[in-house]
């Protein structure tokens, strides 16, 4: 079985890829969502298009989407188009990817949804990641891992059983990261590969 990559930009790859709303449909799986940066006054019709592409079967997963404290979108906006995300994702039971930059506090408020929750390219402390990991969501890592020594500590102690791997936009092997993580958890590389499959089995199946 080849490596999961859970959260990517490049056609072709095992895992997920982050489809753009106006883009056109990749063979493989996908997630389909509004980025907070791509939020505009015509949000509702974009969204119609997102609720169109993420009842395929392809689309495993409605994202990324979510709330992000550097950008000039109105934060009340991003609020209530992360609400409709979360509202679709429910009606069609798929988990949701989130983006998250500076706004955990607010993101934990939604961990009452019933659809499971990820946080991709997870990079803030143990402390985050602790309150995150209680409230039952799961957490993405991509290439920061592989050198953040304070990132490579959260590993260590989150459950593997809500752990992925990415590489998000950046441009590196995957099985890197993978080979990085195995030797964090003491655990062998065939095992890990297996687990993250496992993983995206089970946040699909309870979505």
């Amino acid at each position: 079985m080849d490596f999961l990559d859970f959260h990517h930009h490049q056609r072709g790859k095992n895992g997920i890829y982050n489809l753009n709303v106006n883009e056109e449909l990749p063979s493989g799986k996908f997630s389909a969502g509004l980025h907070p940066k791509d939020i505009t006054q015509n949000w509702k019709s974009d969204f119609e298009k997102i609720k169109t592409i993420s009842s395929l079967e392809s689309c495993l997963a409605i994202g990324e989407c979510g709330l992000d404290g550097l950008i000039a979108v109105n934060e009340d906006l991003q609020n209530e188009v992360f609400k409709t995300h979360m509202t679709w994702a429910e009606e069609i039971k798929k988990p949701i990817i989130i983006h998250c930059v500076r706004r955990f506090s607010q993101i934990l408020h939604y961990k009452s949804a019933k659809v499971p929750l990820v946080v991709h390219g997870f990079n803030k402390k143990e402390n985050v990641a602790k309150e995150l990991g209680d409230a039952g969501f799961y957490l993405s890592f991509g290439k920061a891992a592989l050198e953040n020594l304070s990132l490579q500590k959260v590993i260590k102690t989150f459950p593997i059983q809500r752990l992925f791997m990415e590489t998000d936009d950046a441009d590196f092997e995957i099985t890197k990261l993978y080979e990085k993580v195995a030797e964090i958890k003491s655990i062998s590389l065939e095992n890990l590969k297996d687990q993250m499959w496992e993983n995206l089995d089970q946040i699909v199946s309870n979505g």
